[in-house]
């Protein structure tokens, strides 16, 4: 499994770090979300699909 953030739609509003702070990361600058790395490790699939489910602004995908 795969995350992809949209930076043009995301707006900072959080809930993906809320969901899943280990994986999402927000850029000082302007708080919107970033991922370390794309890869999402087996035991943390279900955090990452609730993240991408909680957005708003649709601007995660998982692959």
């Amino acid at each position: 499994m795969h995350i992809k953030i949209d930076d043009s739609r995301c707006q900072g509003h959080g809930l993906c770090r809320l969901s899943a702070p280990d994986l999402f990361f927000a850029r000082e600058e302007d708080g919107h979300a970033y991922v370390a790395g794309d890869a999402v490790p087996a035991d943390r699939e279900a955090d990452a699909q609730l993240a991408a489910d909680s957005c708003p602004e649709l601007a995660i995908r998982i692959d």
